[in-house]
């Protein structure tokens, strides 16, 4: 039987000295992406890289004092290093100034050229050099502004190449209207659509103002415009079109283009353009990630407010990290970070929720079994529970993850783990303990708790790959048998292996932040309605009933079905739950007073009313999105929810 392959490419860098969370985001990404699909048994390639001309460049060298090239070396190390930090396994490193880039870019210019698709005329418009990118009047306004970076453009008249992509517009738009996974997700599908329905230009496609690039090859005088140049990366590093091609013929057309958002416009119109110029086949799918924003906006060098992965990772470790940016990014859409927001994640989830399995569990088989893991005897329905949460978690962990899902893949591993804790509870192993006739019924919950720790160590290792081996020294598990998607049956632990306690695999973290009782206060009275002895109060003292209002009104409220995909307590708030919740595309955090009527389990699975369009606020350290209606009064409170199959996402009216 041949053996699959598996291709996935991050964008290949700018060489800036200055690394943020954005950048790891990407690159985590698609390092679990290769890990998941190496476990289920793809020969898997991972690239990539640095992108290393334009003008954008040679100005930071001239600065720093340096040549072009020595700056982009410097550059290289940088960049390498923070991927070892992160733990990204890259197969490939590809640098555009590489002979094997520049000669595979040149041969590939050369082609279009030679074909009629590239013409030699004249330039005349406006160049953001930040962005390495050309403009339109219209784009750039009457301020001359960037749309992009919101820097001020140039103002460029040169002699210059011109690719011919209006010649390819139609039959670009025919392909991504019939392959509807090539761009995803869907709003950037649409959005690319619009684009091109707006009328391509013909592309500029060398310069003459500047000299840090590969050269054109019928006329030295120009180089290669970076965006040209850079995209190629893709099929030069699998050695296309030179004697050792052996990595294209196996591994293209890639399966994902992954990326930020802000760059997918050159990936889905000018990259696929070149292909189909070049009769190459195009990649199986382009995916545009959202942003990583914090309360300042998008991150950026020119505000600021960047924050560099490296010193997260010193200070609070590289599993920790990357367990965040796959876990709090919705698919697809922008994310915000906080470092209030990680360290809760690893207090929670890591801390108390999984770390805490694995420590009570091994240490229980210490105590009750001489460190061995006893054999499973009849089982009860409770059994049965958890070995199909375990089932259910395997298939909808593997199901998001070929999506590019990882928050609802990571959601659905602890819902494996928010069980087995809650089997701890219900189970009372301790009181098992003190019965001499319960040690066959104490045996079989012992072996479901090591075969929980089993499984959802497994289904997390692409996320965090370093745990596993310290999960495995403690429960005796052999590697080799758990790096194998397929062995997530149920099954695994082998009765009689030995188990070791060790230390904690996530020591707590001591976070203090200024409470916001303002805000926090907003939270737990957004959710409810005035108790009646509040509104005889008002009475009382003479206080009017609100007024009426009109329909525009009650119009500007955006009410929308939501599913509860996720819940969990506040830590140190008693009245908060933080709800994720799932309408149409969009995923968000509502943080909401509710905790005293239900419990995080109780609302997850639930479609409630949600208020979309309420500006977020901040409550203890966390971006609220939104907030849910719910009906309360005599100190009780219900959630409004919807009972019927509506989907999420419909208007409430």
């Amino acid at each position: 039987m041949e053996k699959k392959h598996f291709y996935i490419t991050t964008p290949i860098y700018y060489p800036s000295a200055k690394a943020h969370i954005g950048h790891g985001l990407t690159t985590v990404m698609a390092d679990a992406m290769t890990r998941f699909k190496k476990m289920q048994g793809f020969e898997t390639r991972f690239l990539t890289g640095m992108d290393e001309h334009g003008q954008k460049v040679e100005k930071a060298a001239i600065a720093a004092g340096k040549t072009p090239q020595q700056h982009v070396d410097d550059m290289a190390d940088l960049w390498s290093n923070l991927w070892k930090k992160l733990m990204v396994e890259n197969d490939d490193f590809i640098r555009t100034t590489e002979p094997r880039h520049t000669e595979v870019a040149q041969a590939l210019f050369q082609k279009i050229y030679d074909q009629g698709d590239i013409y030699l005329s004249k330039y005349q418009g406006w160049y953001c050099v930040s962005c390495e990118t050309f403009f339109t009047e219209r784009q750039v306004g009457e301020e001359h502004i960037c749309p992009d970076c919101g820097k001020s453009v140039e103002t460029v008249e040169e002699e210059s190449y011109f690719f011919r992509m209006s010649k390819y517009q139609d039959r670009l738009l025919e392909y991504i209207e019939s392959h509807p996974d090539f761009i995803q997700p869907v709003s950037r599908r649409n959005e690319m659509i619009n684009f091109i329905k707006g009328g391509l230009e013909d592309l500029s496609v060398s310069r003459t103002t500047f000299e840090w690039g590969i050269p054109v090859p019928c006329n030295s005088k120009h180089v290669i415009y970076v965006w040209f140049d850079a995209l190629i990366n893709y099929i030069s590093a699998l050695g296309y079109g030179t004697k050792e091609d052996d990595l294209y013929r196996k591994f293209w057309p890639a399966d994902i283009h992954l990326m930020a958002k802000d760059i997918i416009r050159f990936h889905t119109v000018i990259w696929p353009i070149i292909l189909m110029a070049a009769d190459l086949p195009l990649p199986k799918q382009i995916f545009g990630h959202g942003w990583v924003l914090l309360d300042t906006g998008k991150m950026s060098k020119s505000k600021g407010n960047v924050v560099d992965p490296l010193i997260l990772i010193e200070k609070y470790g590289t599993a920790a990290v990357r367990y965040f940016l796959l876990r709090d990014i919705p698919c697809g859409q922008d994310g915000y970070y906080s470092e209030a927001a990680l360290v809760q994640r690893i207090n929670i989830d890591l801390a108390n929720d999984y770390g805490n399995l694995v420590s009570r569990t091994v240490a229980m088989v210490e105590k009750y079994f001489d460190a061995k893991v006893p054999a499973c005897g009849p089982l009860l329905p409770i059994d049965e529970e958890l070995q199909a949460v375990a089932k259910a978690a395997a298939e909808e962990a593997g199901s998001y993850m070929e999506k590019l899902d990882f928050p609802n893949a990571l959601a659905a591993v602890f819902k494996l783990i928010g069980r087995a804790n809650k089997y701890i509870d219900e189970t009372a192993p301790w009181t098992l303990a003190k019965q001499a006739e319960q040690k066959e019924r104490l045996g079989t919950v012992m072996y479901h708790l090591m075969e929980s720790v089993r499984i959802a160590t497994l289904l997390i290792s692409p996320a965090m790959p370093d745990i596993p081996e310290k999960v495995w020294a403690q429960t005796g598990h052999q590697a080799a048998d758990n790096s194998v998607w397929a062995n997530l049956a149920w099954g695994g632990t082998k009765p009689g292996q030995p188990v070791k306690k060790g230390e904690g695999l996530f020591p707590r973290i001591e976070w203090k932040e200024e409470v916001e009782p303002a805000a926090e206060k907003s939270a737990n009275l957004q959710t409810s309605a005035p108790a009646p002895e509040k509104e005889k109060a008002k009475e009382a003292h003479g206080e009017s009933a609100p007024a009426l209002i009109d329909y525009e009104d009650f119009a500007k409220l955006d009410l929308r079905v939501a599913q509860v995909i996720a819940c969990e307590k506040v830590e140190k708030a008693d009245k908060l739950l933080k709800l994720e919740v799932q309408f149409g595309e969009e995923r968000r955090t509502i943080v909401a007073g509710v905790a005293k009527y239900y419990s995080p389990e109780a609302m997850i699975g639930r479609k409630i009313v949600i208020v979309a369009n309420l500006k977020p606020a901040k409550l203890r350290g966390i971006e609220s999105q939104g907030m849910l209606l719910a009906a309360s009064g005599d100190d009780k409170l219900e959630v409004i929810t919807i009972q019927s199959d509506v989907p999420t996402g419909g208007k409430v009216k």
